[in-house]
């Protein structure tokens, strides 16, 4: 099985992290967004929707499935990206 479909099949925990360049596509799709910092968070889902997540705080862990993060809109720091 290839890693990205094993990674979107698993409810396990993530395989891999990367910190995350706002604006900047992953090079897969993440399973999960740790936050460091309080802010929001404006992702870009596996189905190309924008959602924002308002008032995401520091330690929390976002459960998505995203692509990445959009810069314009996004005030949280620190992000990481699960995979």
């Amino acid at each position: 099985m290839a890693r990205n479909e094993l990674i979107k099949n698993s409810s396990g925990p993530a395989l891999g992290a990367a910190a995350i360049t706002p604006g900047t596509p992953f090079a897969q799709t993440c399973r999960a967004i740790y936050v460091g910092g309080d802010g929001a968070v404006v992702a870009t889902m596996e189905d190309g929707t924008n959602i924002t997540f308002a008032a995401a705080k520091a330690g929390s862990v976002l459960p998505i499935r995203a692509t990445q993060v959009v810069s314009s809109g996004t005030t949280a720091s620190n992000l990481v990206a699960l995979f």
